[in-house]
């Protein structure tokens, strides 16, 4: 594919959205700076340290953790009794210097008419160190992360969605939300959100690439672009010169 390319669901544009929902990790960064693989890394460690495993027998129940509770915190606390400060202080105490800052996603960002909200499953002190790396901290009205999750309800549980839009007031039928992970996005076209997919499989991380060898869009994907910044700024392009957001050829080039 190439980069930046982006795919649409006919008819579901932009032009009704009155809050702008983004997702953290892997999606206002691009996923290619690797920086989660830090974060897995300092997963497996404290797993390690705490539970007195492997390494190996750490990554393996991280992993497990992940796909059968949303978050590897959920299960660290349901099934161990982790307390989520001591995890996510540990986890998220990282090496910012491989972002760079984004003057161009801030610019795209600030193009968009509306509110901006950052919705996440990492913790706020995470969120405000890398978008303030990135330059676009201010863009957003407010952080919403796993504390305010209570860490057991992550996206993409209902719960965890309408604890979102009820904190926030948010109308979820004039919304749009960008995410990396399309099952976090299943929740969020339920709800009436417009979905938009950060196409991050070419990192071959199995949670970018189990199960998405898909020819097309499944329904509960509006949208899909490799690169958040061009799609954002043709987004907000489009809907300052009046047009339909779902028919402008720099948003959409056809369902493939």
């Amino acid at each position: 594919m190439t980069r930046g390319r982006a795919t649409a669901a006919a008819g579901r544009g932009f032009d009704h959205v009155e809050t702008w929902v983004f997702d953290l990790d892997n999606t206002l960064y691009p996923a290619e700076c690797d920086l989660f693989a830090q974060i897995d890394r300092r997963m497996g460690t404290f797993i390690a340290e705490r539970l007195e495993l492997s390494l190996d027998e750490a990554h393996a129940l991280r992993k497990r953790y992940y796909f059968e509770h949303g978050t590897t915190l959920a299960g660290l606390i349901r099934q161990h009794g982790i307390k989520p400060h001591d995890f996510l202080d540990y986890v998220h105490d990282i090496d910012l210097d491989v972002l760079a800052p984004s003057p161009e996603l801030g610019a795209a960002i600030d193009a968009l008419p509306g509110r901006k909200l950052v919705f996440t499953n990492g913790c706020r002190k995470h969120a405000e160190r890398v978008t303030a790396r990135l330059g676009v901290r201010d863009r957003f009205e407010d952080i919403f992360d796993i504390h305010a999750l209570e860490y057991l309800n992550p996206k993409p549980s209902r719960e965890g969605f309408d604890r979102f839009v009820n904190a926030h007031g948010v109308t979820a039928q004039k919304a749009a939300i960008f995410d990396d992970l399309p099952h976090n996005l299943e929740t969020a076209h339920a709800l009436g959100m417009t979905t938009v997919w950060i196409d991050c499989r070419a990192m071959g991380r199995p949670e970018h690439t189990s199960g998405h060898d898909w020819t097309e869009l499944p329904a509960h994907i509006h949208h899909r672009t490799e690169a958040l910044a061009p799609f954002v700024a043709a987004i907000g392009a489009a809907l300052a010169d009046g047009v339909k957001s779902d028919t402008s050829s720099a948003v959409v080039r056809g369902p493939q």
